[in-house]
């Protein structure tokens, strides 16, 4: 029988050194894998880690790592940057936001930090008058919503002061409070405080005040009259002057922007009472009841022709008539004599008439009954010259009244009143001075 345990030993130790050359083997691999391996810093998402790695490049190390990856993550160096020995590499992934501007939103991946940083990166321009959702340096955060309301121009009337303003899509109460703009309780917004504000629009403010106007006005006075039987019918003469009085009244005036809107009386008194003018209506005589005619003015020679038997004795009793008159009728007196008073005068022509001329009534325009009062100094006029009732001084005439009118009596002429025929025939036609008296 032969001896086997040689070969088994020799088989043993063929074993061995075939185990060992491969432990060898592979140590000396592990260490040269290891020896060639890089150390990397890397900070995922803010936290730092030392990494040893065979990537070659950022990009591989991340796959190394088994890091998603997208392409708005903030990854630094770039992906493709090979690795090399104490290398940094910072990696944080990107954030869905929702970012919002009027009616529209966009969902958007970023890498940005703060919403400062991402309306940088997403060039988004923010003006001061624009209201924006969130602090320019709150940090960006997953599925984090961003809303911008962006700022429009509109006109302010504040009373008489206009402005160019700026403000979101807000309500006009809205716009006044962040304004600090004051209402007072009388004070009108137009339009309403609860409308939106919209580009172009015009918010008016109407200031309005309410105040007291204290004034003086005058009273007017009240005109009594009263019968004066002393005076000829119609003829007034002012007995007490009238005197205002002073009324003291007191107004609220609405004021808007500074003008007058409307005044409301409140209240009044009297200060001064005012005093009643006073006057006298003469009332000497009743009202007229027919005129002496047309024929007035022509009195001498109707007369004439009524009685024409009568006219040669006239004629030539003349003298005898003429002296008889000096010493019985005041009429025929020689005025011209005595001092003229003062007054207006005219000169006009005249004739004479009696009570009883043709188509005479013997009552006067003002009523004057000249049958019963043949010794009055009545003169008709042409009341357009003359006013009836003036107090009047005739040349050769003297005193009388403007008492009468005439149809014939038009202008600057007028018809003396005389007791009887042979005076009214004696006076004749004759320009005369006449004055109105005051």
């Amino acid at each position: 029988m032969k001896n086997e345990y040689p070969k088994t030993k020799e088989k043993k130790n063929w074993i061995y050194n075939l185990l060992t050359i491969t432990v060898f083997v592979l140590v000396i691999g592990f260490l040269f894998q290891e020896g060639m391996k890089k150390t990397v810093a890397l900070t995922l998402n803010g936290e730092e880690q030392l990494i040893r790695t065979n990537a070659t490049t950022v990009e591989g190390l991340l796959a190394e790592l088994e890091v998603d990856t997208h392409s708005k993550d903030y990854l630094q160096p770039a992906a493709d940057t090979a690795i090399y020995h104490d290398m940094k590499v910072q990696w944080r992934p990107a954030a869905q936001v929702a970012f919002t501007s009027g009616s529209e939103q966009h969902i958007i991946m970023t890498n940005a930090q703060t919403v400062g940083d991402f309306l940088r990166k997403e060039k988004i321009n923010v003006s001061e008058q624009d209201e924006l959702s969130h602090d320019l340096k709150t940090k960006i955060s997953e599925n984090m919503t961003i809303s911008l309301d962006k700022a429009f121009a509109f006109t302010l009337v504040d009373g008489k002061e206009k402005l160019e303003e700026w403000s979101t899509s807000i309500t006009v109460a809205d716009f006044l409070k962040q304004q600090n703009i004051s209402l007072d309780k009388d004070d009108r917004v137009e339009p309403a405080l609860e409308t939106k504000l919209s580009q172009g629009a015009v918010v008016q403010i109407v200031r309005v005040e309410k105040v007291t106007d204290v004034v003086e006005e005058d009273k007017s006075f009240a005109v009594e009259t009263r019968k004066d039987e002393s005076l000829v019918s119609g003829t007034e003469e002012i007995v007490q002057e009238g005197k205002k009085g002073v009324i003291e009244k007191t107004y609220e005036v609405v004021l808007e922007n500074g003008k007058e809107k409307s005044r409301k009386l409140q209240s009044e008194k009297v200060i001064k009472e005012s005093v009643n003018e006073v006057v006298a209506v003469g009332t000497k005589v009743l009202v007229a009841e027919v005129s002496r005619g047309t024929q007035a003015a022509a009195a001498v020679n109707t007369t004439a022709s009524d009685e024409p038997a009568e006219k040669p004795a006239q004629e030539t009793a003349q003298p005898a008539v003429q002296q008889t008159a000096a010493t019985t009728t005041a009429a025929s007196a020689p005025e011209e004599k005595k001092e003229e008073p003062a007054g207006r005068e005219l000169y006009v022509s005249s004739t004479a008439y009696t009570a009883s001329c043709n188509g005479c009534s013997g009552i006067t325009a003002t009523g004057i009954n000249l049958k019963a009062n043949p010794d009055l100094k009545v003169i008709a006029v042409d009341p357009s010259v003359i006013p009836l009732g003036s107090k009047v001084y005739v040349e050769g005439y003297g005193y009388a009244v403007a008492g009468d009118t005439g149809g014939a009596i038009k202008g600057n002429k007028i018809d003396v009143f005389l007791p009887n025929k042979e005076d009214a025939y004696r006076w004749g036609n004759r320009q005369v001075k006449i004055k109105i008296l005051p």
